[in-house]
């Protein structure tokens, strides 16, 4: 049995990655998904990953599963908690001394100019969960303040030495396949895993995700 821990994007929350934990506890693994401290101004970027580290406690074997801005995060778990793998879902991968709020420039990311979020994070998303997600993650946003997370310098000195997985998602309009294809080429010198999918592809195709999750664990 694996332990998977689960992190969320910015302004998402544990929430999102429901549908997940049900397909991988249904498959006889373990999952832990934490609301990051994201309403604590004074929350830095090591304390998010210890939020993840200490909800995670002794399980282990540990795979680390990152979303979205979660990919600032994921890392600094692998790193305190000494996993066994890293998974990137349509994250952001930062580089050592890049604060997350300057990643958009850095990275040459292209805004799609879609203003709506169902439309944006959740096309494939059936509607009445996607109406639920976005109240339920609605009303933790109202309360985030990630002001020293965001201006922090990413505190690693290289990347973690852990096997590192990406997976993108074809049809995610925020962070777009080409887009996603050059970063982590660029970023991490791999080529990334694709499937179906938008960018809140855990809540769009749960099952599918959790296969893949499953597939991709280190021998042994």
């Amino acid at each position: 049995m694996t332990t998977f821990a689960l992190i969320h994007g910015g302004g998402g929350s544990a929430f999102d990655w429901h549908l997940v934990e049900a397909e991988l506890r249904g498959q006889g693994h373990d999952t832990v998904a934490v609301d990051l401290p994201m309403s604590d101004p004074r929350a830095g970027l090591w304390d998010y990953a210890d939020a993840v580290v200490q909800a995670v406690g002794e399980r282990r074997p540990l795979v680390v599963v990152a979303h979205s801005w979660g990919g600032f995060v994921g890392p600094l778990v692998c790193e305190r908690a000494g996993a066994a793998a890293l998974v990137l879902v349509t994250a952001m991968i930062p580089r050592p001394g890049e604060p997350p709020d300057d990643w958009w420039a850095r990275s040459e990311w292209p805004s799609s100019g879609i203003d709506d979020d169902y439309e944006l994070y959740l096309h494939d998303v059936p509607r009445e969960l996607g109406r639920r997600v976005l109240a339920h993650d609605g009303a933790l946003a109202e309360k985030m303040s990630m002001e020293r997370a965001g201006r922090e310098p990413w505190p690693l000195p290289a990347w973690p030495d852990v096997p590192t997985k990406y997976l993108l998602c074809r049809d995610d309009r925020f962070f777009t396949p080409d887009f996603v294809r050059r970063h982590v080429r660029e970023r991490l010198g791999i080529v990334a895993d694709e499937m179906p999918g938008s960018h809140m592809v855990m809540l769009s195709r749960p099952g599918e995700l959790a296969d893949y999750l499953v597939r991709v664990l280190p021998a042994g």
